[in-house]
Parts: C-alpha cells; structure tokens; sequence
C-alpha cells in the first residue's frame, strides 16, 4: 500500500489544478446569469434558453 501512496503522491494526482480556474468562471458567470434574470426579467428567457443548451451540448459530450 505505501507504494501506491508514493506512486500516486509522485505523480501529482492530488496536486493537480489545471481545471479549478474554469470551474470558478463557469461560477461566476452562472451568478452574473442569475442575477441578471432576477434584474431584468425581460432577459430570463433569453437565459434559460442558453443554460438549455450549454446542458445538453454538456450531456451529449459525457454520453460520447
């Protein structure tokens, strides 16, 4: 078992933060989003219609 700890720690697994940045964007644009639709309703639809298809384009990529 130690090996497999060392092997794993060597390779940076636990180190890695290559995908953290977008994560945090895809963030904060989703509460600039929210917030937007709460401000101006007139938008929401306009929202809901991006975040629909920003699903399915993301569901149809895990499924490939």
């Amino acid at each position: 078992m130690k090996k497999l700890t060392k092997a794993v720690l060597s390779l940076k697994i636990w180190k890695d933060k290559h995908g953290q940045d977008l994560i945090e964007y895809a963030l904060m644009a989703g509460f600039v989003a929210v917030a937007a639709g709460a401000l101006m309703p007139n938008i929401a639809s306009s929202i809901s219609t991006v975040f629909s298809k920003i699903s399915s384009v993301m569901a149809s990529a895990a499924a490939s």
